[in-house]
């Protein structure tokens, strides 16, 4: 058995083995998607092929689409050279179930895929047909939150960005450049609609959207490297959107025991490959059974029916309220909590966390009692039931090889989303902040981990974070067992002020003390910080 074109061929030995295979005619939505393109996608990665992807593969299965989806990848090439056209643009999604089932699909519904390069001239200009196409209704986006980002971290523009900015869409070399070119040719050939949707993990993704695209179109027409009108093009909604959405699933990296699985069932080419760009990709994706997308309903070229799929399609004011509900509250916090915590404990699994009763009171202290009394409720999704659902069953679900080192990953940027709104939410609704025991905890918590010495004095090493090299420097010369109380405290005295970390200051929200106390109770020696876990 192959994953190709000619592979699938034999479906019966595909669906023998267990497999559910796309039951639509593949060349046909291919051929229409050629001919009239409806979906484009930026992003080819893990979340898009096991989630937008099994979305328009759910419609298409169900006769209510007939194209699908152009898949286009702008930043690491070789994930469509190495993967997508070697299997013919297959893939298989392995859904790894709370139970212990799992469920394999083989998804069809990419009807090609294209890379986002002005170089090649064949690509770019294929690219700019399907931008002009009056069929086409929307742009979605998986690019991660940096991908969004026109400078670097001392705020100054991207070199690629500001050639791009300054010599117009001809050949534009950044990411978002070449997208902006791409909407320049849409706006040329007729200033035709279309929705640009971001379902990237970020706040408010649709305007970070906005504003980098903005900014392109801006600098070409005050530049008049673009035709007048390009940027009231961009900035009439009913020519151009940028919905907001929350998108809420977990896919981790490609796992060895799924390969594993994949192999035993006798499928040639699934090994994994790391790209020269350092991307891990494989021909399969594994992710929860958990998915939620909800999106605000502004699409000025019409839409797939993608809540017949189990998409949620409102207003921006509830989209909000559920991406708060699901960063500050329900979700978010308790992952992050878990990852300081695990990497501290020396667990390699989130799962493996959820059966350590100390760890479960932490997270349900959390989101429970400290989050749900300030959050709002979004109504299309009940942040109780939403709540629940994470902590008995999508946390602890054994089979999805989820890991704290992973979700550890920048935390100094979501530390003040997830617990500083929190905080702030008491001082607006007038709760006592004395209440709030878990979260000064996790702040402890963190600054601890920043030492990368686990509970039992074995050194780890940190994960990615931007800020690490200003942060670290604050608790580089503690040890454990050695430094008091008084100095563990006054070494990090001074961060305790830094809002754009924690949200707020700590000293003006009376946080501070608590937070010193409990990071000297965690230096005391090994084994502190699961005795200081025990006392909470």
């Amino acid at each position: 058995m192959k994953l190709d074109k000619a592979g699938l061929q034999d479906r019966q030995a595909w669906t023998d083995k267990g497999y559910d295979v796309y039951t639509f005619d593949r060349e046909k939505m291919k051929k229409a998607s050629e001919e009239a393109p409806e979906w484009v996608h930026f992003g080819a990665g893990n979340i898009f092929r096991a989630f937008q992807a099994n979305l328009a593969q759910k419609l298409l299965n169900a006769g209510r689409m007939e194209t699908g989806i152009i898949v286009v990848e702008g930043f690491d090439y070789e994930i469509v050279q190495k993967m997508y056209r070697p299997h013919d643009d297959l893939s298989i999604l392995v859904t790894l179930k709370a139970d212990g089932s799992i469920e394999k699909t083989v998804i069809g519904s990419i009807a090609a895929s294209c890379i986002l390069d002005s170089e090649n001239q064949a690509e770019f200009e294929n690219l700019k047909r399907i931008f002009r196409a009056d069929s086409l209704k929307l742009a979605t986006f998986t690019i991660t939150e940096k991908g969004y980002s026109l400078t670097d971290a001392k705020g100054e523009l991207l070199p690629p960005v500001a050639a791009d900015l300054q010599n117009g869409p001809k050949k534009p070399g950044s990411y978002l450049g070449k997208v902006a070119a791409l909407l320049y040719e849409r706006f040329e050939s007729g200033e035709k609609p279309l929705a640009m949707v971001s379902t990237d993990n970020c706040s408010h993704n649709g305007d970070k959207l906005y504003a980098a695209i903005s900014a392109f179109a801006k600098a070409w027409t005050e530049n008049r490297t673009a035709k007048e009108g390009f940027l009231s093009y961009i900035n009439d909604k009913n020519k151009v959107s940028f919905p907001w959405s929350m998108i809420d699933k977990i896919t981790p990296r490609p796992d060895a025991s799924v390969e594993a699985l994949l192999n035993r069932d006798a499928i040639d080419g699934m090994d994994s490959i790391v790209t020269s760009k350092n991307t891990y990709v494989a021909p399969f994706v594994n992710a929860e059974e958990c998915e939620y997308l909800v999106i605000e309903d502004r699409f000025p070229n019409g839409r797939p029916p993608l809540e017949e799929a189990g998409v949620i399609f409102a207003e921006r004011e509830t989209v909000d309220l559920v991406e708060k509900m699901k960063v500050c509250t329900c979700l978010n916090p308790l992952h992050t909590a878990l990852a300081v915590f695990g990497c501290l404990l020396g667990y390699d699994k989130i799962s493996e966390e959820l059966k350590d009763e100390d760890l479960k009171k932490l997270i349900t202290r959390i989101g429970y009692k400290e989050g749900l009394p300030v959050v709002a409720d979004p109504k299309v999704i009940h942040p109780k039931e939403f709540i629940d659902t994470v902590v008995k069953v999508r946390l602890p679900n054994p089979f999805m090889p989820d890991t704290p080192q992973r979700i550890a990953t920048d935390t100094s940027q979501k530390l003040p989303i997830r617990y500083g709104e929190t905080i702030k939410n008491y001082q607006k609704n007038g709760l006592s902040l004395g209440e709030l025991k878990a979260i000064p905890f996790v702040f402890a918590g963190w600054l601890r981990y920043l030492m990368g010495v686990d509970d039992t004095g074995k050194a780890f090493e940190l994960s990615p974070d931007p800020l690490l090299e200003t942060v670290t420097p604050y608790v580089k010369k503690l040890q454990l067992s050695v430094t008091t109380p008084e100095e563990a405290g006054e070494a990090v005295s001074e961060l305790l002020h830094n809002e754009k970390i924690f949200g707020v200051d700590l000293y003006e929200a009376g946080l501070a003390g608590q937070v010193k106390e409990y990071f000297g109770r965690l230096l005391k020696g090994p084994g502190a910080v699961r005795e200081a876990l025990q006392e909470l």
